[in-house]
């Protein structure tokens, strides 16, 4: 079989994936943390917590219709590029997806109109309860795509029969083995990537001007938001890496670059993984610290990429975005507490922030957002050559575009999503300078 279309493939369905998840984690973070900016309004009556609600709802606004937007393209990739796989799989993806879809239309639509253009025109405590529901909704809606994705990792709860799968048991299929730490991992990177989008922000305005009190709130609650996730990221890496070991040994054997079965479990902290000496070069290793996220045989022996032969991801691929996912995260911990310890003696207060600390802060910027995308291609990349693990191929349902068709819609897709990445950074920054032009009430003065 000719591998350019499938290649190709492969690379624009990742590339959408990306782009969605990116936006989606930003709008369900940014949809909490308005939440207790409003809360926090309502609870202490002070005005920087409503300023900081008024600002960063925009990007909420943003991130929600490009999440939107990015939703279409996949659907129909998922039709165009792998047409043979919801006929393969669609008894268990339907639901969820008709799921999904319904919960964004109850959950979020019949709310998102009054959380946008409603503040004026209902009481404080609907516009409230408004947001709420917004949120609610985000979480909902994102739980079913994470079921769906969890499932084709770990598919429980169904068995394959004349070739498609038949559900037997909803609970199983819906809360399979990885459903909970990959919600674990996907609330806590969308925590900072729209943390470190706030501390960013608010850092390269305190470098121009004096801060008002809805950008310190924004600060502050950002800075912890950025704490408590980076912490947490630890615990929850873990136990999704043993959930790997278990049920996917051949990407967890790439994400170590474990090559040889039997030999001493390594954890590969650098190297470069070379496929035909099927060994790491220039490594640096910690000798035995590997077990725990290695897969093992009925012996219990730790299985290597050598028993997947013709079956294993690509592992240099694998093994890079997985340590992009984590240098950012150990990144993200140390700026964050390095922060705190700066201003935790002035009530978080960034104007205690030196200039050039500020400017690390800065340079932070996207460091949540890169996070996410990176743990999305480990995540789509370490199950390769399977649409679901270990029983069906991408190979199986691949569709029979031509390659030139795929690698002018692969541009077009790249050109798109490059578009909207500068205008979505275009808008930030003007924003960063100059703000919100502040909205007139009808007969009052602007607010």
């Amino acid at each position: 079989m000719d591998t350019v279309p499938l290649l190709l493939a492969r690379i624009q369905f990742t590339a959408s994936l990306s782009f969605l998840a990116l936006f989606m984690a930003l709008a369900l973070a940014l949809s909490w943390l308005l939440l207790f900016f409003k809360l926090r309004a309502h609870r202490t009556g002070l005005p920087g917590w409503t300023a900081a609600y008024r600002f960063w709802v925009r990007f909420f606004a943003l991130s929600f219709v490009l999440t939107l937007a990015a939703a279409l393209p996949v659907l129909i990739q998922v039709g165009s590029l792998w047409p043979g796989l919801m006929d393969k799989i669609g008894n268990v993806a339907g639901p969820l997806i008709g799921f999904g879809v319904l919960s964004v239309f109850i959950l979020k639509s019949c709310f998102l109109g009054v959380m946008l253009f409603g503040q004026r025109r209902v009481s404080e405590r609907i516009h409230t309860l408004a947001v709420f529901m917004v949120a609610v909704g985000q979480a909902v809606a994102l739980f079913w795509v994470l079921a769906l994705q969890s499932w084709v990792q770990t598919p429980a709860g169904a068995t394959l029969i004349d070739a498609r799968y038949q559900v037997y048991d909803w609970y199983a299929a819906v809360f399979n083995p990885s459903l909970g730490w990959n919600l674990g991992l996907t609330a806590l990177w969308s925590a900072l990537a729209a943390a470190f989008l706030i501390l960013g922000v608010t850092a390269l305005q305190a470098l121009r001007r004096p801060l008002d009190d809805g950008e310190r709130c924004a600060f502050k609650t950002a800075l912890i938001v950025a704490v408590a996730a980076s912490l947490l990221q630890a615990p929850v890496l873990d136990g999704a890496g043993r959930v790997m070991a278990e049920h996917q040994p051949a990407k967890a054997a790439a994400a170590a670059g474990y090559w040889h079965s039997g030999a001493d479990p390594n954890w590969t902290l650098f190297g470069w993984p070379d496929a035909r000496a099927q060994a790491n070069r220039a490594a640096l290793a910690l000798p035995g610290a590997g077990g725990a996220w290695l897969g093992r045989d009925a012996q219990g022996a730790y299985q290597g990429l050598d028993k997947f032969s013709g079956m294993r991801p690509p592992v240099a691929l694998t093994f890079w975005a997985l340590r992009v996912a984590l240098l950012l995260g150990a990144a993200m911990l140390l700026v964050s507490c390095v922060t705190l310890a700066l201003t935790a003696r002035r009530g978080l207060d960034p104007a205690q922030v030196p200039a050039w600390w500020l400017r690390v802060i800065v340079g932070m910027l996207y460091a949540g957002g890169l996070t996410v995308l990176a743990g999305g291609v480990f995540s789509l990349v370490g199950m390769q050559p399977y649409a679901v693990n270990a029983t069906i191929t991408q190979t199986e349902v691949l569709g029979v575009t031509r390659t030139p068709t795929l690698a002018a819609s692969l541009a077009g897709y790249l050109v798109l999503y490059g578009l909207l990445l500068a205008a979505f950074n275009g808008m930030l920054f003007h924003a960063a300078r100059y703000g919100v032009v502040p909205v007139r009430k009808p007969g009052g003065s602007p607010q």
